[in-house]
């Protein structure tokens, strides 16, 4: 069976989903999307994630496309019939089809819904975050409201590119004061010299990560030290460990930065404790 993918109101065969020509999302990245990762076929994060979605929404003025109950039996129809059970799902809302203009139409435009559904290999996951990644660290240059989940990624693609180009698996961005603001496609966290997680507060220009929401209510329970600051590049790599968190990294621990390694350039006990038990807690919470 083939991949099925939903675009508004129909699923249809992967190969043959298509959208306007002058869907807003297409020509001018006017648009929000959501990432779910899957466990058993369920959906991590459901809240956190509805809940920014509808953010992004609202920061946007583009109305939710359906009931968020709705939107659930949608999102799970299509889990279903992709027949994932470890996996992701990407929802992207747009505008809607419009003659193309840079202001938003006048009248009301339906909003234009598409999901799909991939498969990821835990295994091949848990091999690699045993192992660790690598990564770079380039100059901020995306735009001020890099809270908004939008689909106006070209900024991190072209990171993510960088970073390819130089073995490494992720991005960081560093702003002006040469503070790391967050990854390409996660958030970024450092167990300091001091012992201290840290990772940087939302009221910078950063996502506001739902798996970074979750693993600060884990880091509370477990009652570990943690402290909502930047740190730098070089704070980084005199650190004791390094990881990033997201929904498709989950909690992936870092083992050099700039080709200079973290603490003993292999995972660390904190990232590799901090992973288990976000896995634990997803699996659980999933709905």
């Amino acid at each position: 069976m083939g991949r099925i993918a939903y675009v508004n109101g129909r699923f249809v065969p992967h190969s043959e989903a298509v959208v306007h020509i002058e869907d807003r999302g297409y020509q001018l990245a006017d648009a929000v999307y959501e990432v779910w990762a899957l466990f058993d076929g369920k959906l991590a994060d459901a809240e956190g994630h509805f809940a920014r979605l509808e953010r992004s929404l609202g920061e946007l003025s583009i109305p939710m496309p359906m009931t968020r109950v709705a939107l659930t039996l949608v999102l799970k129809e299509a889990v279903r019939r992709n027949r994932v059970r470890e996996g992701s799902i990407y929802l992207q809302v747009s505008r809607g089809v419009a003659p193309r203009q840079h202001a938003y139409p006048s009248d009301p435009l339906r909003p234009a819904v598409i999901m799909t559904v991939s498969r990821v290999d835990r295994v091949a996951d848990e091999l690699r975050a045993a192992k660790g990644v690598s990564v770079l660290t380039v100059p901020e240059n995306r735009w001020g409201r890099a809270d908004i989940k939008t689909v106006g990624l070209l900024p991190n693609a072209m990171a993510k590119q960088k970073a390819k180009e130089a073995g490494a698996m992720e991005a960081w961005f560093v702003d002006d004061l040469g503070f790391v603001t967050e990854g390409a496609s996660s958030n970024a966290w450092i167990v300091d010299s001091d012992g201290r997680l840290r990772t940087r507060d939302t009221n910078a220009n950063i996502l506001r990560g739902i798996t970074r929401h979750t693993l600060l209510k884990i880091i509370g329970r477990e009652d570990l030290p943690v402290d909502e600051r930047p740190f730098t590049p070089a704070e980084a790599i005199a650190a004791k460990e390094a990881f990033i968190t997201g929904a498709g990294s989950l909690v992936l621990p870092v083992i050099a930065v700039d080709g200079k390694p973290v603490g003993e350039g292999s995972p660390g006990p904190v990232a590799t404790r901090l992973r288990r038990l976000y896995i634990e807690q997803a699996k659980a919470a999933a709905i």
